[in-house]
């Protein structure tokens, strides 16, 4: 049985309104400090006389912390009120942003980096759940696509946040400015966003589960991200804890009666096909990004800021479509915009492949960015709607903090394993001529990764077209059982 808060918000509504307000730009500040920071690291290296070793724990501490305990955020703001645990991670958020502004070595730096993914993965997972157990049903896929497609926004805007920022306020100012951001978000869910919390929980937080856990998502964290500088002994190991601890964590999510994560909801073919779909169109999107901004700054010559005006045919896209197409999706159902969206996005990466010496940005470069970022407008929203929708509302919180897991993974293995399987290691980077070759290849190999995402929504998501199925989704009774 699910049962409903209080209060179900119009998306048309003042409060709807502000509701929405605090968890997108509450979302937002936690995507964008992860995509944000990459611009300002020569900076950070030369103010605080970092090493290159330390300044990648910069970005993948706060990466580590952020996907190992966000199964944990979601399933805590599930049972103990996901307004609650998503204003802890906004306050969390914030105080780890003063440490980093504060930060007078790299070591410190780290640290309160490692603190501020804490702190977003309590507040990811909240936004989403947030929107589907407070808005109305025939409001929700609207909200969710306006979620994403301003989440989508923060993360491509990025390297212009981050420049504009160095150039006005230092490096200290990317994370200062997020003390007043999150006060506003703080502000506005007191005002506007009723509680939610899936009230048919019973017995104990499986403390024992969340410990298997993160402790299993740190450690597939720390093997993905370090697999570029740790020997191989280290690797081989902590890979290895990677896979007994989350074997671990599935054999306690069976038998426990408390679960972190009911593993019925895998019984949704819906759910499931989703969140394969996100791990391979997710570690596609990634690594694609990856590639093309070195590409065209070692190879086509152009400046970072540049290279990052590459990721501007995304924003607008998700800024204009997102939302018409999260409706069109609850009208239709999800497996046409979920299996269109990702071959769309592989037909823009092949137009991607010849980049590179004397490539013009706006005919080389924005033709197929464009045609991408129509592909990734087109996925996004109708993606995140249908694995919530997939699940009862009671779930929504360990739904999203599965799906958001899924997509980091990916998204962490696409862009560690890719360059030593396209030839690229060591000072490769820096080679023309080698750079081109593996870029090619990777590009390549991105575009065929995307179609099989394609493949996956159009096999695993038959059945769902229409609004009852896409809204109701076959997996809920699967889900309670």
């Amino acid at each position: 049985m699910t049962v409903a808060p209080r209060e179900q918000l119009s998306r048309s509504s003042g409060r709807g309104r502000g509701a929405l307000a605090a968890v997108t730009i509450g979302s937002g500040v936690a995507i964008l400090d992860g995509s944000v920071v990459t611009i300002a690291l020569p900076t950070i290296g030369r103010e605080l006389d970092a090493s290159l070793a330390q300044l990648q724990w910069v970005v993948n501490g706060y990466m580590l912390s952020l996907t190992g305990l966000i199964l944990v955020g979601g399933s805590l703001g599930d049972r103990l009120g996901r307004r609650r645990v998503y204003l802890v991670g906004v306050g969390w958020f914030a105080l780890a942003s003063l440490l980093c502004a504060a930060a007078q070595s790299p070591d410190q730096l780290i640290g309160a980096r490692v603190l501020q993914g804490v702190g977003a993965a309590l507040l990811t997972p909240g936004g989403l759940a947030l929107i589907q157990g407070s808005f109305r049903e025939e409001d929700r896929a609207g909200a969710i696509g306006t979620w994403a497609g301003l989440s989508g926004i923060a993360a491509a805007a990025g390297p212009f946040v981050g420049g504009w920022l160095l150039d006005h306020g230092g490096w200290r100012g990317i994370f200062a400015v997020n003390v007043p951001i999150c006060v506003l978000v703080v502000w506005l869910c007191h005002h506007y966003m009723p509680e939610s919390r899936d009230e048919e929980a019973t017995g104990p937080f499986d403390v024992v589960g969340a410990a298997l856990g993160a402790a299993g998502l740190g450690a597939l964290t720390y093997a993905l991200t370090a697999s570029g500088d740790a020997s191989g002994v280290v690797l081989a190991v902590t890979g290895a804890a990677a896979v007994a601890l989350m074997a671990g964590f599935l054999v306690r999510q069976a038998r426990t009666p408390s679960p972190l994560v009911p593993l019925g909801l895998f019984r949704s073919r819906v759910f499931s096909a989703a969140n394969g779909m996100t791990f391979l169109v997710y570690g596609a999107l990634a690594a694609v990004l990856f590639f093309l901004v070195i590409q065209l700054q070692v190879v086509s010559g152009f400046s970072p800021m540049v290279s990052g005006l590459a990721a501007l045919p995304i924003t607008m896209a998700l800024l204009l479509l997102s939302s018409r197409l999260a409706d069109l999706s609850s009208r239709i159902g999800p497996r046409i915009p979920m299996t269109v969206g990702p071959i769309v996005c592989a037909g823009g990466v092949l137009l991607l492949v010849p980049v590179g010496e004397g490539t013009s940005f706006w005919t080389g470069v924005i033709p197929g960015m464009t045609v991408f970022a129509l592909g990734v407008a087109t996925l996004v929203a109708p993606l995140t709607a249908t694995v919530l929708a997939a699940v009862a509302d009671r779930y929504a919180g360990v739904a999203s903090g599965v799906n958001n897991a899924v997509a980091r993974a990916g998204s962490l293995l696409a862009v560690a394993a890719l360059p030593p399987l396209v030839g690229l290691s060591g000072a490769d980077y820096t080679d023309p001529t080698a750079l081109t070759h593996g870029y090619r290849t990777a590009q390549l190999a991105c575009a065929v990764l995307l179609f099989a995402g394609g493949v996956v929504s159009w096999v695993g998501l038959r059945g769902t077209g229409g609004r009852d199925v896409a809204v109701h989704g076959e997996g809920s009774s699967a889900a309670d059982g």
